[in-house]
Order: structure tokens, then C-alpha cells, then sequence
């Protein structure tokens, strides 16, 4: 996807919607100082462009049973089973997040598990049932912060020169 060229309005609106998503058009507008239907087409165009992917609601994991987060790295027996791994972690609920990547691992995951036997039975009887020639697999005891990526950020207005 090209990158995106944002007037102050766009990265506003942009902004204020990381902060809160479910934040009403009609406060963002007074916030911006136009009407309420400056908005909604504003943040039409930002979706039908991409830039807004969607937006969801955020579950506390452990309100709901899954105290165990974990971060999996996979080292793949053949190149070519890429595609057919990612089919099946697909299917494993409690894998939220897959990434392809560079360095050690070829494929690093983030999975949710209700405790620790949980995730020994995921990666028992799932994970390994893949194929891999090995995982690696870190707990995290505790997320430190979570945040969006900066929108119009003073680092990127310096970057273009502005």
C-alpha cells in the first residue's frame, strides 16, 4: 500500500480514534471544529483507503479465563510449509497474533492460554502436531503497555521536513 498523504484533520481524527475507538463523530468534530458529516466521510475515505482497518473491542484476557500469555517461535522443518502452517495455527483459538519474520524464527506467534497446563496442551497436541523441527516458547508474566503506532507524530513532522 502506498503511503498516504494526511491533512491536520485526517491525523486528528486519526489520533483521537487510536486513543478510543469508540469515540462519537460528533465529539470529534466539535474537537476539530467541523460538522459532524465532515467526519463521517473523512473517516469513509480513511477506511475505503486503508489507512482504518476496523475496529474492535479490546477483552482483558484473564477477565475471561486466560491468565497465560505466551510468545512462540517456530523453526520449520521445510521453507515450503509456510502457507500450510499458518492454515492450521489458524484454527488454534487461542493464537492471537502470527508473524512471519526475520533472524531466529521463521514464523513467532502470541497465544493466550487459561493457565500454564493449558498452554502445555496447546503446544503438545497442537503446535507440535504441525511438523516443526523445534518451537521456543517465552511466558510473558506481564504486559508492560500496548499502544497504536503514533499518528503525525513530532518525529515523522521532522522526518518530512515540516
Amino acid at each position: 500500500m502506498n503511503r498516504q498523504q494526511f491533512d491536520s484533520l485526517d491525523l486528528n481524527i486519526l489520533r483521537m480514534l487510536s486513543a478510543n475507538a469508540r469515540t462519537p463523530y460528533l465529539e470529534i468534530a466539535r474537537e476539530c471544529g467541523v460538522s459532524g458529516a465532515a467526519v463521517h466521510q473523512r473517516i469513509q475515505r480513511l477506511t475505503a483507503a486503508g489507512v482504518i482497518l476496523g475496529s474492535e473491542c479490546i477483552v482483558n484476557p484473564a477477565a475471561v479465563g486466560y491468565e497465560t500469555c505466551a510468545y512462540v517461535g517456530f523453526y520449520l522443518r521445510e521453507p515450503a510449509e509456510f502457507n500450510n502452517v499458518i492454515s492450521e495455527l489458524r484454527k488454534i483459538p487461542e493464537v492471537v497474533e502470527c508473524h512471519f519474520t526475520t533472524g531466529q524464527y521463521d514464523i513467532f506467534v502470541k497465544l493466550y492460554a487459561r493457565n500454564n497446563d493449558h498452554l502445555l496442551t496447546i503446544l503438545q497436541d497442537q503446535i507440535q502436531a504441525l511438523g516443526l523441527a523445534r518451537t521456543e516458547t517465552m511466558i510473558s508474566f506481564k504486559e508492560a503497555f500496548h499502544r497504536q503506532v503514533p499518528v503525525g507524530s513530532d518525529a515523522e513532522k521532522k522526518k518530512n521536513g515540516k
